[in-house]
């Protein structure tokens, strides 16, 4: 989103400066008319909103949101007016962007702006999703209750998070590790044994000349298998960040075997639930998928969300082009339809939610039940390969002898 710098003067005919985060010019003079500022001048400037904050900073985690949320829906209730509560909140922040953007907020509100056009201005802080709910929570004068929604949904969503991330990281590091070690045994060791058996007048075994073989290549070529390496997760980056290239990685580990049906639950969970809290919210259909579309984080789910809001447009059923998609179980496709023909389409998107939360959870402990046999195994294979490689000549010889 650019920015804009501006001069302009208050009611109190003094000049002030700032800075404003906009989709065009249009905008920022609407917002600055709203402050009730005469506009001196207005002008693009590359430089975001808290560039140079930001670029010190790291990213603010979700658990402070999350925190800050609650807390503020706890002012908020108690009858405290905003700018006292973000006053408090912005004290108590020890995350340098985090307590920059607050006072930023502040400075907005103070200047005519509601809640979430100040947050809206903060894409890197508050998403989508965040303010749109605020902006609900504002108009129907509920804003506590949705504040209290927001920090549910995202401890939630940060609950299954952590848990795909610890069930994936065990056998990542392990597959590294064994990388590492086998690579090491080839590079090192393989070379010194080599090395004696050159002074030996027998012909190695076929398994110790294939494994000599295979160190003097990786050896040799070390640095060119790593940098192929690093070479093809850069092109497979760039390529994810294509429409197309985007749809064809993600519909492939959605098919991975093992990870991808664990992926899939936890993409159905978070669709369900955000979609569920949106609605339960008063976000508006449409726009709630717009937003779920931008926040599912998986290609091949996002078009079928623009799918099904083509599908709503034109007044059909919200479970066809979910059935039609294949991504989506048949029980969620029937649950959808049902809640949607009996008008409790948020109360069935919760239950399928807290369903697969059940299953992501029985997932992952099946997943390192699989996973640490198969990775024993390989690792036995390779070491026990390598040992007896270069162990063989020895014994052959020992026979001979």
């Amino acid at each position: 989103m650019p920015t804009f710098k501006y001069v302009a003067k208050n009611p109190d005919s003094r000049t002030i400066t700032g800075m404003i985060a906009a989709d065009n010019k249009t905008a920022v003079i609407e917002e600055l008319r709203k402050r009730k500022l005469i506009i001196i001048s207005l002008a693009e400037t590359k430089t975001p909103v808290l560039a140079k904050t930001s670029f010190r900073s790291k990213k603010v985690r979700a658990d402070e949101i999350v925190i800050f949320s609650r807390q503020l829906a706890t002012m908020v209730d108690a009858g405290l007016p905003i700018i006292q509560g973000l006053d408090a909140l912005q004290d108590q922040v020890s995350h340098p962007l985090f307590k920059k953007v607050l006072g930023t907020v502040k400075e907005d509100i103070q200047h005519g702006s509601s809640l979430s056009a100040a947050f809206s201005k903060h894409p890197q802080v508050f998403d989508t999703l965040f303010t749109n709910m605020v902006k609900v929570g504002e108009t129907g004068g509920v804003l506590s209750t949705i504040l209290d929604r927001i920090s549910t949904y995202m401890e939630k969503t940060l609950r299954l998070k952590r848990k795909v991330k610890a069930a994936l990281t065990y056998p990542a590091v392990v597959v590294t590790m064994a990388i590492i070690i086998t690579v090491v045994l080839l590079v090192k060791v393989v070379p010194t044994f080599a090395g004696i058996y050159d002074s030996f007048n027998h012909e190695l075994p076929a398994m110790t000349q294939v494994l000599i073989s295979v160190s003097n290549i990786l050896k040799k070529q070390l640095l060119w298998v790593v940098g192929g390496l690093i070479i093809i997760v850069f092109v497979l980056k760039r390529w994810h960040a294509t429409e197309k290239g985007g749809l064809v990685i993600d519909r492939a580990i959605l098919k991975m075997p093992i990870f991808g049906d664990l992926l899939r639950k936890v993409a159905i969970s978070r669709f369900s639930r955000t979609l569920a809290t949106l609605i339960q919210s008063g976000v508006p259909i449409l726009e709630s998928l717009d937003i779920v579309g931008k926040t599912i984080g998986n290609r091949v789910l996002e078009q079928v969300i623009n799918e099904v809001k083509n599908t709503v447009r034109a007044g059909e059923s919200i479970a066809v082009p979910l059935v039609k998609s294949g991504v989506f179980p048949p029980m969620v496709t029937r649950m959808i339809s049902i809640g949607e023909k009996s008008g409790q389409m948020e109360k069935m998107l919760l239950k399928i939610s807290e369903f697969y939360d059940d299953q992501v959870d029985a997932a992952v402990d099946g997943l390192t039940s699989i996973i640490e046999p198969l990775i024993i195994g390989f690792l036995g294979i390779v070491i026990g390969f390598i040992v007896i490689a270069l162990f063989l000549p020895i014994i052959n010889i020992t026979q001979i002898l």
